[in-house]
């Protein structure tokens, strides 16, 4: 069944894809972690490990969304559906073997479906008339965050075990995933048209945005995987610790949709560059304050710049890479990405159990950052003007 493409309907599967695939497959891990450890379940360095295995999967399904050539419209409704049965996965066993299986898996589909939705419904909602809906499908990553994460605070209060939330999150994402499966729109025409008939234009990769954005993935990963876990250490009750998390997803969902209100006054590298300069606020603020004030702050940077980053990104790789190569230089920079991520959570685990905490990680994060806009200042903004 093919739905008619209105840019409402466009801006809406895509906004809900990014909920399941990014909300609940990418991000529930990191709120329901804490419960996971105090269900003795498993400990700091397993848990670091699983959350890599996740990132490894995430890589690899980014290198897929590039060369593997499917129906996106398939692509994008296979791959929700495959999140949802390794959400359940996770909740009908505590077997290790399964959840490193089940995490791998989520994470694989998690980027395929974030290339679909940021290429073809991206380029859906390129004409001017439309751009302030891009916000809005991108502000589907934090909704989703703040969705799971007050999911998760609610079932702590009520004495939930990790099993069980992870259940309901699978309910969940299975009930999206057949209601997309229906709704989801046809995804090809309007890409096709604008890449000229089908015409292909190879363009070369563009390091100068490919290397920032791989350690935006490692810079933003200590607090995704861990924020929850560092506020409990500061306050034990979930009334309290439990809030760090709908905190950031509320900062990523409000940031998308106030940025793309802004994308006509400022170009998509003056955003990034801001935002990847605020982020390390973000990641020293509970190194200087040990407090649920420096979680907070912790929250809004890092919340409110990841998926700015994300959004100013892909347009970035649109507007380089032309319609007809969009998509792989959408891969690239999701697969740079996925490479940020895979050593952060290991290697944050192994500094908890080693040191006793995080900061060293987030100080280290915090100066790839800063370092890493060197190759964007260094290299001239390209004249294509910004379509996306």
């Amino acid at each position: 069944m093919t739905v008619k493409s209105s840019p409402l309907v466009i801006a809406f599967t895509g906004s809900l894809g990014l909920v399941l695939a990014m909300g609940i497959g990418r991000f529930a891990y990191t709120p329901v972690l804490p419960v996971m450890l105090g269900d003795d379940l498993l400990d700091i360095g397993t848990a670091g490990a699983i959350a890599s295995i996740h990132f490894i999967g995430y890589a690899m399904g980014a290198f897929a969304g590039a060369y593997v050539i499917a129906a996106p419209r398939a692509m994008l409704t296979g791959s929700l559906a495959v999140i949802a049965v390794s959400t359940l996965a996770m909740g009908v066993t505590d077997n290790h073997a399964v959840w490193f299986g089940a995490r791998w898996l989520a994470g694989f589909c998690s980027a395929v479906t974030l290339i679909i939705v940021s290429t073809y419904h991206i380029k859906y909602l390129s004409p001017p008339e439309h751009g302030n809906l891009q916000g809005w499908v991108f502000a589907g990553v934090g909704a989703g965050i703040t969705l799971v994460g007050a999911g998760v605070l609610v079932m702590m209060l009520m004495s939930a075990t990790s099993q069980t939330i992870w259940l309901c999150f699978g309910g969940l994402a299975l009930a999206g995933s057949v209601y997309l499966s229906v709704q989801q729109p046809d995804l090809t025409l309007p890409l096709a048209s604008a890449a000229g008939g089908g015409e292909s234009h190879r363009t070369p990769l563009s390091w100068s945005i490919i290397l920032p954005y791989a350690a935006m993935g490692f810079g933003y990963i200590v607090p995704a995987t861990y924020l929850p876990v560092m506020a409990k250490e500061i306050l034990p009750s979930p009334l309290i610790f439990g809030l760090g998390w709908p905190v950031f997803g509320a900062a990523a969902a409000i940031s998308t949709i106030v940025i793309g209100r802004l994308r006509s006054r400022y170009s998509n590298r003056q955003i990034w560059l801001t935002s990847q300069l605020v982020m390390p606020l973000g990641l020293l603020a509970p190194v200087i304050s040990q407090s649920i004030f420096g979680i907070v702050i912790a929250a809004i940077c890092v919340g409110g710049t990841f998926m700015v980053i994300t959004m100013a990104g892909m347009k970035e790789a649109h507007r380089i890479a032309g319609p007809s190569d969009a998509q792989r230089h959408v891969a690239a920079m999701t697969f740079a990405f996925a490479t940020g991520q895979i050593a952060g959570p290991f290697m944050a685990g192994r500094a908890f159990e080693t040191l006793g905490g995080f900061s060293y990680p987030l100080i280290l994060a915090a100066a790839l950052l800063v370092i890493s806009v060197v190759p964007m200042l260094m290299k001239p903004e390209p004249r294509r003007p910004d379509v996306n």
